[in-house]
């Protein structure tokens, strides 16, 4: 399935509507503690950017999957939005508009 943050694809479509995808994390207790030596010297926390890179394609694959079962041929102006639940946990939607090819 194509997925575009553009609208114009280069074909004739019909929407279908809005679809989103949403997942939420929580840091393990190892990133907590490397995040806390991290702030004491700055750099990278590799567990946190692999969180948010696993919740960044979970939440694609879920919202595909809405899209799919909308009967759709791909997603345009998809989008990512993100924050913080509580201290420990992060949220992540990707969420686009449903379209079906014209024929």
């Amino acid at each position: 399935m194509l997925i575009s943050t553009t609208e114009n694809i280069g074909k004739n479509y019909e929407v279908l509507g809005e679809v989103f995808g949403v997942t939420t994390q929580s840091r393990n207790i190892g990133s907590n503690i490397s995040a806390s030596l991290k702030n004491l010297v700055g750099g990278e926390i590799k567990g946190y950017t692999q969180m948010l890179h696993n919740s960044r394609e979970e939440s694609i694959g879920r919202m595909k999957k809405e899209a799919e079962n909308k009967g759709a041929d791909a997603i345009v102006m998809m989008r990512f939005d993100s924050g913080s639940i509580g201290s420990d946990m992060q949220s992540v939607v990707a969420y686009g508009t449903a379209v079906k090819f014209n024929q």
